[in-house]
Formats: structure tokens, C-alpha cells, sequence
């Protein structure tokens, strides 16, 4: 095994990877699949901007020390989509550190230097085998074979990378987040093991007796599901996409849509905040004063809106429309 100062390596970029007893102590959480309602939460919890956003104008207000540094910065980001303005990097890095966010908890950004000029690339490079020890950051890299197309292969041994702390970007869930998600992810998890089990209760049928009687209630089994499930996940306010339950009341709907928006709000200022603070951070490498704020603007939800809609709806002066209205168009 070797220990070096570099830069990070992206997993996709390391090939024919052999992953040994070592390995498993650093990517074994991070390499879990989520299953079906576990993963269905993550789409949508980490959709924290809507479509109709990309059409409402300015949604962030800059304040800088410094804008033209701020303006050099953020065109460095590398987004799925950009490159683009200001406005629309913010919105999408933050879209992009969400997904990692609720995919691994963690979200990790590199400053790679072009060496050919003055100019410089702020891109993730995943959080696989990526551990954090006394304020350093270590990335861990398997053997594996590294691929030439102008000569022979070269087979790589174990690799323990310190990355430079001040090029290394790091974001992570709001601490009121994280014990939530995990006690909710252990849940569905479970939910999701057992989600077929029933099948299991119904006789098989044979030649002598084709169409078995079963005394089994599906129905049963189906509503304790869903109690299980309604419980697990009452303080998110995720309703697993079902929007048709005649047993729910439209009050009830409404308190959990209010619910989830707004812990999806909380996610969103939390990634605003970290990216305000690790911007600053390395702008102050350029500039020793540099200080930059982003902070949502009316185009955007606000928490204490989300506040105003609940009180209101306690006293039924807001209807379900409005609600709705609200939470899944803004």
C-alpha cells in the first residue's frame, strides 16, 4: 500500500477494481443499494427546486466582497448542465450536492488547477472510500488495472491519497436531517425486505386440488403495510407517492405535504449555507477579505412561509388547494 499527497480520483475513473477485507471497512456503507421505497425517497426529497423555478426570475440573492471573484468562482463549477450564470450554477450544484447528500450523506468537491493557465475546475469526485480524520481528508484507492491506449496496461496497487484540505469542498446533511433519514431509512428498509412475503401465505395449487381455498386476508396485511409504513415516515411527511388513499382525510394530506416541503427546505438552506461558507473559504485564498452570502429570494419557499400555511390551516383559513398549490409548485 502506498501513502501519497495527490489529487482525487473519481471511482468511475479507477477500472477493474479488486475490492479485499480493506476495502470493505471504506466502501462497504457507501457501496448499499437502496431498494424500492428507499430509493424512491431519495428522488424525491432531493428534488428541493421545481420545475417552475427555472422561470421565476432571479432565486438568489449574491452579496459579495468581491464580485468579480464571486462571478470567476462560480463559473468554475462543473453542473451537469452548465455551464450557465450565476444563478443557475447555484441552483444546480445545490440540486447536485443534494443527491449525493441522500445517496452517501456526503458530498465531496475538488479545485483541480489547469496548469497551462490561470484558471481552475471545481468538480465532485464522488464519496466512495473518501474518510475525514482531524480536519484531513483521505481518499482510499483499491488495486486495480489502469488503462493505455498507447501501451501495455499497468496494474495499481492500494492507494491511500491525503487530499489537500484546501482544495477539498465538503458538504453534509443538517444535523436535524441525518438522525431523522436514518431511523426512517432503517424502516423502509425493513418495509421493503418483507414487501412480498404474502405470497408466501397463499397455497399452491395442485393436480388434485387446482384452485385452493386460502384464509389468508391480503387486505390485512396490505393496511398493516401501510400503517407501518404512514408511522415510519410521519416525521419526514413523505406519503410514498400515493395519492389516491380513501382512508386519508384531506387535512391529513395537507400536513404532510407542509411537513415534507418544509424539511426539504431545511435541506436546501443547509446546502446554501455550506456552500456560502466553503466559497468564502477558498476565495480567501485569492482575495484575504473575500466574503460572499447567497440567500434564497422571494421567487423562492421560505420556512417561515410554510409556518404561516400550517397555522392557517389549523384554523381553516387555508383550504387544500392552496396547500397543494404551495407545496408542489414552489
Amino acid at each position: 500500500m502506498k501513502i501519497v499527497k495527490g489529487e482525487p480520483l473519481h471511482p468511475h475513473s479507477v477500472k477493474d477494481a479488486r475490492h479485499g477485507f480493506l476495502e470493505l471497512l471504506f466502501y462497504g456503507q457507501n457501496r448499499e443499494r437502496p431498494d424500492f421505497n428507499r430509493r424512491m425517497f431519495d428522488e424525491d426529497f432531493a428534488r428541493i427546486f421545481h420545475h417552475s423555478d427555472r422561470h421565476s426570475g432571479a432565486l438568489f440573492d449574491i452579496t459579495s466582497s468581491n464580485y468579480d471573484l464571486t462571478e470567476r468562482l462560480l463559473k468554475s463549477v462543473v453542473t451537469r448542465y452548465g455551464p450557465h450564470a450565476c444563478d443557475k450554477t447555484i441552483r444546480e450544484w445545490a440540486q447536485e450536492i443534494a443527491r449525493s447528500l441522500m445517496w452517501s450523506g456526503q458530498a465531496y468537491f475538488y479545485r483541480w488547477d489547469d496548469p497551462e493557465s490561470d484558471e481552475f475546475k471545481i468538480r465532485s469526485f464522488g464519496s466512495s472510500g473518501v474518510s475525514r480524520f482531524l480536519g484531513a481528508t483521505f481518499q482510499w484507492v483499491p488495486r486495480h488495472t489502469e488503462r493505455h491506449w498507447d501501451r501495455d496496461d499497468e496494474e495499481k496497487p492500494r492507494e491511500l491519497r491525503l487530499l489537500d484540505k484546501r482544495r477539498v469542498m465538503h458538504f453534509t446533511l443538517p444535523k436535524s436531517l441525518r438522525r431523522m433519514l436514518r431511523t426512517q431509512n432503517r424502516t423502509l428498509a425493513t418495509i421493503d425486505r418483507h414487501q412480498y412475503e404474502a405470497t408466501h401465505f397463499q397455497p399452491q395449487a395442485t393436480h388434485e386440488n387446482p384452485n385452493p381455498t386460502t384464509y389468508f386476508d391480503f387486505m390485512v396485511w396490505r393496511d398493516n403495510q401501510d400503517r407501518v409504513f404512514y408511522r415510519s415516515t410521519r416525521q419526514t411527511g413523505w406519503n410514498g407517492r400515493k395519492y389516491d388513499g380513501a382512508k386519508r382525510s384531506d387535512f391529513f394530506d395537507c400536513h404532510r405535504q407542509i411537513r415534507f416541503r418544509r424539511n426539504q427546505l431545511v435541506l436546501r438552506d443547509g446546502i446554501l449555507n455550506q456552500i456560502r461558507s466553503e466559497l468564502t473559504r477558498v476565495g480567501r485564498e485569492y482575495d484575504g477579505d473575500y466574503v460572499v452570502d447567497i440567500a434564497p429570494t422571494a421567487a423562492l419557499p421560505k420556512i417561515d412561509q410554510l409556518d404561516d400555511l400550517e397555522s392557517r390551516l389549523k384554523r381553516e383559513e387555508a383550504g387544500f388547494t392552496e396547500v397543494i398549490d404551495f407545496c408542489l409548485k414552489r
